[in-house]
């Protein structure tokens, strides 16, 4: 599933409403690893710094592998100092300075438990990490592969702007310990759908973020480019995935508890439902709202015009955002695609395209945004090759 329509009907929620006094976010139970925590320093600490590190076990969907989990900081969507953490994949083959991927997973999720770090040692199917064959296929390559849990430690479900940031830092971090020997390694970002969000962000916020990495390209496919133009194309009625947009909302709010505050704009049966997926992942979440809709949950949409509410939006919806990658990019998408606004898609293509970028485009021949994720796989392999190996970046602009 995606965080693509899931942050419209977010949107939906937060303008739900007719209160006035702030409720406090519902925040994740943190994790009872101490590892997780931040340090009481933090705010002295630069992004990107590694503030811990520690070998884990190899999990038995990637064998043969050693495996280091890594604490760092980095920065919340208003710029204050977080702790994150990324987990690298090391094959037995990888050479000092050979390819390393930073790759995005899906996390349609709302609870510490969720998360890549803690679902790579699970065998619950809510949290597996399903692109595995793909991810194993690199591995045998000699590549090393980051997997940074980019919601954050709150985590914050929907706020894509974040999860760039966690990514471009996590990045940073990886290149400087030692044991992993990729001080000087050709650096790529993939991810689909929710991981390719913060993947796009990542590639556009880098020249501005973090100008000092030098990356050799970035893979994106089933972006959701404009949430805004998404609320308009949901709207509010019974949605399939109804549990997955509500979870974006409350996602939303911890990340801006005084610009999206829905919780103030839900009725009982919306605050039990809040409670209920508070630290939910993906299977939990999708059978709490299968069947309903922003109207079984909030009292009106008296708010749909709240423009503090919709700048939120905007603020993590790509096409809207001035910032122009540096970097070869390489997207893939279903043209017929039924979650997420193709439009946004091609405005933003054009302006990279405008601006020089080298973009490859590759249409898939799915019907759906699932299945799309599967169709590029080895075009995506073969892209994120070449552009280790410092082949020059085709583009179809």
């Amino acid at each position: 599933m995606l965080m693509t329509c899931l942050l419209v009907g977010a949107l939906a929620a937060t303008m739900a409403g007719t209160g006035t006094a702030h409720a406090v976010p519902i925040y994740p139970v943190a994790d009872p690893d101490p590892f997780y925590a931040a340090p009481p320093d933090i705010a002295d600490r630069q992004p990107g710094e590694v503030l811990d590190s520690r070998p884990m076990p190899t999990p038995l969907i990637f064998p043969g592998t050693t495996v280091r989990l890594i604490k760092f900081r980095s920065t919340n969507s208003s710029g204050g100092p977080i702790a994150a953490t990324t987990t690298v994949l090391t094959p037995a083959n990888h050479a000092p300075g050979g390819p390393l991927l930073s790759y995005q997973h899906i996390i349609n999720a709302l609870g510490t438990k969720c998360a890549v770090s803690r679902a790579l040692y699970s065998d619950d199917p809510n949290i597996q990490v399903r692109e595995a064959v793909v991810l194993n296929g690199l591995l045998v390559r000699g590549w090393s592969i980051a997997l940074p849990d980019h919601l954050g430690p709150t985590f914050a479900y929907g706020a894509a702007r974040l999860g760039g940031q966690i990514t471009l830092d996590g990045i940073r971090a990886v290149r400087q310990v030692p044991e992993l020997q990729a001080h000087d390694s050709p650096i790529a970002m993939a991810g689909y759908s929710g991981g390719g969000m913060a993947t796009a962000w990542a590639a556009a916020l880098a020249p501005r973020y973090a100008p000092e990495l030098e990356i050799v390209g970035a893979a994106t496919g089933g972006v959701p480019m404009n949430m805004v133009k998404m609320l308009e194309g949901v709207g509010l009625d019974p949605h399939p995935a109804f549990g997955l947009l509500m979870a974006a909302g409350l996602g939303l709010e911890r990340e801006y508890p005084d610009r999206f505050p829905i919780s103030d704009y839900l009725n009982s049966r919306g605050m039990a439902i809040r409670q209920t997926l508070a630290n939910g992942c993906t299977n939990e979440i999708l059978a709490a709202g299968a069947g309903h809709g922003i109207r079984d949950f909030a009292s009106s949409t008296s708010l749909i015009s709240d423009q503090t509410a919709r700048g939120v939006v905007e603020e993590n919806s790509l096409e809207l955002f001035d910032g122009i990658p540096k970097i070869p990019i390489f997207e893939w998408h279903s043209p017929s695609d039924p979650l997420i606004p193709i439009d946004a898609i091609r405005t933003t293509n054009n302006r990279y395209c405008a601006a020089g970028v080298r973009l490859q485009t590759e249409l898939t021949n799915s019907p759906d945004h699932l299945s799309a994720a599967v169709f590029s796989i080895p075009s995506v392999l073969a892209w994120l090759t070449a552009r280790a190996q410092g082949e020059p970046a085709p583009s179809n602009c």
